[in-house]
This record gives structure tokens, C-alpha cells and sequence, in this order.
């Protein structure tokens, strides 16, 4: 395999920084007029997909083989194709939007987009594909390793450090609890990004403007003979309950007191 075609996930997320509230007739968060951004570990995938280009591509004597392509996909409403331009601004070459009206995006559920996944990847034949390991709305964390499972293909989680080795060949260095765990592997194979993996670059404004002139092509579920009628229903959203303040004691006799005659926990 001399060269290396690289497919990442890009889920159009509310931005992290913005208050999330909960809508009035509590059956999920209020989305209209909030701003909305790429989901935080999805800009990691995308980011290490294109550092992969650039370290293969600066030492053609590593052995690895070069990276040909990187391919942004997203699937969501119309306005997703924003959050595939930042992609497309930040190093992708093309982008597949797969189109869902705002009602079915509320509702596209980890399974349904794994498949969508698995038939985009059955046309256009990626060595890897980058996602990140969980969207911020959701916090599901399912989709990577349910594509994996679809496709037959190794999986490494939780990536902290990703090296092609050879010419079908990867290395995943993963976060587990209280360390880190070395996976080596073949290709083609499912990562999934952690936080520490690396830090996103800015798009730049020559960046921006060349974004919108790459390829964007648009399609339906049912052009790729997928089912999203959602599995799961959401019953009911409400809001944590507030936090109340804490209570100094003198003592304690007095803590011991109050933990068994007020808070009834001993």
C-alpha cells in the first residue's frame, strides 16, 4: 500500500462554551438559536488526520506509505455542511454531507450513523478512519466501536498517540484507567480520538476561502440504503438539580451527628 486514504467524522455539536438549557416541553435541549461548532473530539480526529499527511508526507524514507486523501463526512442538517467547511479549512480535501432534516438529526442515534459510516466506507474504500471518541451532546461514545464491529476491523480507543509503522501497519497508544496501553495493528482499522491526543490548529483565512471551493457532496440515507428510524425514545429531559450549600461544623461528633440524623447516609 503506497498511499493511504484517510476518512474522519465531523458531528455538528452545541458549541462547548455555550449554557445548555433545557427546552420547554422537555424532550430534549434548546437548539434554536444557539451557536453551534464541530464536536471538540471530531476537530482532534480531523487534526491528527492531517499531522498523519504531514509526517508521511515530510519522511518518505519511514517506510509508511503516503497520505493521498483525507475525507470529511458528516451526517446532519443543512447546516452541517458549515461545520465540513472548518474541516475542509483545517486540511480535508472533500466532504460528504449526508442530509437528515433538523426532527431526524434530533434523533440520529449511534447505530444509525455507524451504518451510514459502513456504506460510505463500502464506496470509497478508506484505509483508516479517525472519529472522535464521544460527541458532547450525546456523550454516547458508541459509534466508533459500533462501526468497527460493522466492518470486521480493528479498533483503537481512546487514542492518545497514533503512528503508521509500515506499509499496512499502525500503532495506537490508548488512555485506559491509570495508564496507557500500546496497541499495534493492520490497516484499514477504526481509531477513535481522546483529548490528549493533540491540540487543533486555527483555520487560517486563505484556508477559509479555498474550504469553499473543495468538493461537498451531498446525499440521503436512502441514497446509501440506510434505515435511521431511531431505536431508542426519549422520554423526558430535565435539568440537574441545584447544588445547595454546605455547612460548616465544629466537630466531629457534630459531622457524625448530622450525617446520620439529617442527611441519613450512616
Amino acid at each position: 500500500m503506497s498511499s493511504l486514504r484517510i476518512l474522519v467524522g465531523c458531528k455538528r455539536v452545541i458549541d462547548y462554551a455555550v449554557k445548555i438549557r433545557v427546552n420547554a416541553g422537555q424532550t430534549a435541549v434548546e437548539v434554536a438559536g444557539v451557536k453551534h461548532s464541530m464536536n471538540p473530539f471530531d476537530e482532534i480526529a480531523v487534526e491528527e488526520a492531517v499531522r498523519l499527511r504531514e509526517r508521511h508526507t515530510k519522511d518518505p524514507a519511514s517506510g509508511s506509505p503516503k497520505v493521498e486523501e483525507i475525507i470529511a463526512v458528516s451526517c446532519g442538517p443543512a447546516k452541517a455542511q458549515e461545520t465540513l467547511r472548518t474541516a475542509l479549512a483545517m486540511g480535508a480535501d472533500r466532504a460528504i454531507h449526508v442530509e437528515v432534516d433538523e426532527k431526524q438529526a434530533a434523533n440520529l442515534q449511534p447505530l444509525a450513523v455507524a451504518q451510514l459510516f459502513r456504506a460510505i466506507i463500502e464506496k470509497e474504500k478508506p484505509h483508516l478512519v479517525i472519529l472522535g471518541k464521544q460527541a458532547i451532546d450525546d456523550d454516547a461514545g458508541q459509534t466508533g466501536e459500533m462501526l468497527a464491529g460493522l466492518l470486521n476491523w480493528p479498533q483503537g480507543t481512546f487514542a492518545n498517540k497514533i503512528d503508521i509503522t509500515g506499509d499496512n501497519a499502525m500503532k495506537v497508544v490508548r488512555e485506559i484507567d491509570g495508564g496507557l496501553e500500546t496497541l499495534s495493528t493492520k490497516l484499514p482499522a477504526v481509531v477513535t480520538t481522546d483529548l490528549r491526543l493533540n491540540e487543533p490548529r486555527y483555520a487560517s483565512l486563505p484556508n477559509i476561502m479555498k474550504a469553499k471551493k473543495k468538493p461537498l457532496v451531498k446525499m440521503t440515507p436512502a441514497d446509501l440504503s440506510v434505515d435511521i428510524t431511531p431505536r431508542l425514545e426519549t422520554i423526558k429531559v430535565t435539568e440537574p438539580s441545584k447544588r445547595q450549600g454546605g455547612k460548616k461544623v465544629e466537630s466531629v461528633d457534630e459531622l457524625l451527628d448530622k450525617l446520620k440524623n439529617e442527611a441519613g447516609v450512616l
